[in-house]
């Protein structure tokens, strides 16, 4: 059945249809402008959205201390309800629309977080109970995602516009079955991320567009302690087809890398104006791993750095509290094309832990101040 929404400049408008919608069901926003209070979304269920409607999410904290079981930055806790949620969920499509996150209103908390960060961050290793790891603006200052679907299948978002996350902008998490096509996300404030693979298994992002506060694609698996727990690794993604126009990274791996990440392959993309093209990024107290990674047919310009793998990320949120080390290895890299860049290819290991089979192929580098810099690298070979 057809479900069809007119704007009433409701916010629960959106909401309701939900509510009434039954399996299988269509719910199909009409064209308007669109108030919106943040959605729980249920299985077998298609949104589609026509042609010009725009949605704003409230920018009235109130809803979204209704608080929902999300994974912040790598740490299982109950939080701020995402803008868009599901959870234990299957077979959902949200197709088309343009979304307003009012992250504006959000901002101004990233500068108040940090000790909710360490709270959460050290919460598994100081023995509190997940249930009892329960955070808000009012008590700890941590924004709520855009979209945070948890342990989900069979999930689609088609043609979308999505712009000013609070935080994280697509954060699937424990899901499998992802495919993220036709998407552009427009962010700027702190920790904007585009999208966030976490712990899932069988994601595929291709033909999206990215400016972003933050890195456009950061592939994770957990945070130290809280990340061994859980110990579900992320895998089997592949980002195809892609632009980057903005970012901290375009495509990044960790730095939250503690249940392991493997199989990851992007390829025919094209990045531009970041401050590093691809990353591969974790420090000591990680632990996990990074392997069988491998990137083709990309052109990287105008970046800080074209290629960075780094066991010495220096931005991390909360210090680990131990020195368990990550490992990286065997990462695959064909016909990459890097220009205007301060350094073009970057691998550091530890001491301790060696970067181990890197293969490059037909690396084109040129307008680079620095070629390459290697450390702590075993069978490493850049053509």
């Amino acid at each position: 059945m057809k479900i069809y929404v007119e704007t009433t400049y409701d916010i629960n408008d959106i909401q309701n249809a939900i509510n009434t919608a039954g399996e299988y069901d269509e719910i199909i926003i009409t064209k308007g402008l669109y108030y919106s209070r943040p959605w729980d979304l249920k299985s077998n269920l298609t949104v589609s959205i026509m042609d010009g409607v725009r949605i704003y999410f409230t920018e009235i904290k109130e809803y979204y201390y209704d608080k929902r079981f999300i994974r912040f930055e790598g740490v299982e806790c109950y939080g701020m309800h995402p803008l868009i949620y599901a959870y234990g969920c299957q077979n959902i499509k949200i197709i088309g629309g343009s979304f307003f996150g009012n992250g504006y209103s959000f901002y101004k908390y990233k500068k108040l977080q940090a000790k909710a960060c360490d709270y959460l961050c050290y919460s598994e290793a100081n023995g509190i109970k997940i249930e009892d790891r329960i955070l808000d603006l009012k008590n700890a200052y941590l924004r709520p995602d855009f979209i945070e679907f948890v342990k989900c299948d069979n999930i689609v978002f088609e043609k979308m516009q999505i712009y000013d996350s609070p935080m994280w902008t697509i954060h699937p998490v424990y899901c499998k079955n992802v495919l993220i096509k036709d998407v552009s996300i427009f962010s700027e404030g702190p920790n904007t991320d585009g999208i966030d693979p976490d712990s899932c298994d069988g994601v595929v992002i291709d033909n999206c567009y990215f400016e972003t506060g933050d890195d456009c694609v950061a592939i994770n698996s957990g945070l130290n302690e809280d990340g061994w727990r859980v110990d579900i690794p992320c895998q089997n993604v592949e980002i195809r087809n892609s632009i980057f126009n903005k970012g901290h990274a375009a495509i990044a791996i960790g730095s939250g890398m503690s249940g392991g990440i493997l199989n990851i392959y992007a390829h025919n993309c094209k990045i531009n104006n970041c401050q590093r093209g691809i990353r591969v990024k974790s420090i000591p107290g990680r632990g996990g791993f990074v392997k069988d990674i491998r990137y083709e047919n990309i052109e990287i310009n105008n970046c800080r750095e074209g290629i960075e793998l780094t066991m010495n990320y220096p931005s991390s949120t909360s210090k680990p509290l131990t020195d368990a080390l990550p490992s990286f290895k065997n990462f695959h890299f064909d016909n990459i094309s890097i220009s205007k860049a301060d350094l073009g290819f970057k691998a550091i290991g530890l001491a301790d832990s060696f970067i181990e089979g890197v293969c490059a192929n037909r690396i084109d580098i040129k307008n680079v101040k620095e070629e390459k810099k290697i450390e702590y690298c075993s069978n490493c070979i850049i053509d």
